[in-house]
């Protein structure tokens, strides 16, 4: 999944960019709020993070600018406002979530992963299962068939990613737009290397094989098939 962080403190931007580059995520940064604008509309985010006080333009206006263009990414608004009125002000205005600083970067990430699965369609799941393949989504463990797979970060966040989009085909591009950040070269074989790993651990040792290929466009995860 890709994450957009907007953050003009580079210590905080760097903290939170570390963490979720660890937990498994893409992440893009940006130092100011019209930096944060451009690639908001300009590239495909899952969440994201936005403080309010931002250089250029202020983290309220932000969110303003990218609900009037239609967008419905979630986001989650940092702020070291903790007035009440300051919550009601910053969720009128479009987030979804307000966090205070300081934070502890494990409540942000659960949150995150709280708006993501509310974005899909699963509030109260912390899971995704299908086709034998069940996803703990807080843990970051993966099992098919009751035996446990063991995932590299990317590879984890390519399944989740593809299980969101179950029956769904998705194609490169799409792949790397949520599961690498904007500034990876995409002409490389990187996906189709990422995909034909995550196969060999979920699909070599079963005789269903879930992810298949559509030629000349891109893959596909069938639970069913």
């Amino acid at each position: 999944m890709r994450i957009l962080v907007v953050e003009d403190d580079e210590k905080i931007a760097g903290f939170i960019a570390k963490g979720f580059k660890e937990a498994g995520f893409a992440v893009d940064t940006a130092p100011d709020g019209l930096a944060g604008l451009d690639l908001a509309l300009t590239e495909d985010y899952d969440a994201a993070v936005i403080d309010i006080m931002l250089p250029h333009l202020d983290g309220l206006s932000l969110i303003e600018k990218i609900r009037a263009e239609g967008l419905n990414t979630p986001v989650i608004i940092l702020s070291a406002k903790r007035s009440v009125d300051d919550r009601v002000r910053g969720l009128q205005t479009g987030g979804d979530d307000y966090l205070t600083k300081p934070f502890a970067f494990t409540e942000l990430l659960a949150r995150v992963q709280a708006l993501l699965r509310r974005a899909g369609g699963h509030s109260e799941a912390s899971s995704l299962s299908m086709g034998g393949i069940s996803v703990d989504l807080l843990k970051r463990e993966v099992c098919r068939d009751n035996q446990k797979i063991d995932l590299q970060p990317r590879e984890f966040s390519l399944l989740e990613y593809l299980m969101r989009n179950a029956d769904k085909v998705v194609s490169k591009t799409m792949i790397l737009q949520h599961v690498w950040d904007y500034s990876f070269d995409p002409q490389t074989n990187v996906v189709d290397v990422l995909v034909c790993r995550l196969r060999n651990k979920i699909d070599k040792d079963f005789q269903k094989k879930s992810i298949q290929t559509i030629r000349g466009v891109g893959y596909v995860f069938r639970p069913d098939a």
